[in-house]
């Protein structure tokens, strides 16, 4: 998964087909999620992941609506397709169902 470094960086991978996942070195949801996050990588290899720390580019959270995490905004050639965003716990099928459209 790729860190997040830079705003502009942000505004690059939006043009591809991005999974933005929003997170937190201090939320525990978000390190809940940690050990599956390389097998849903795999699977969905047809994505680029990426790692935003909501502490870090709060200003990105804000403008994309993002006030829970760990959370989930998928891009598609510049286009945001989906969203999987709140404050719950996730679990790896959820986001895997969320990924594969079955959960909207």
């Amino acid at each position: 998964m790729i860190k997040l470094q830079s705003k502009e960086q942000f505004e690059e991978l939006k043009q591809g087909n991005t999974v933005f996942l929003f997170t937190a070195g201090w939320c525990p949801d978000c390190h809940f999620i940690d050990p599956f996050m390389p097998e849903v990588e795999q699977k969905f290899d047809h994505y680029t992941f990426v790692s935003v720390d909501r502490d870090q580019f709060i200003e990105i959270c804000q403008e994309m609506d993002v006030f829970g995490i760990p959370s989930f905004i998928v891009f598609e050639q510049g286009r945001e397709t989906k969203r999987f965003v709140s404050k719950d716990r996730k679990t790896q099928q959820q986001i895997e169902e969320f990924l594969d459209g079955s959960l909207a």
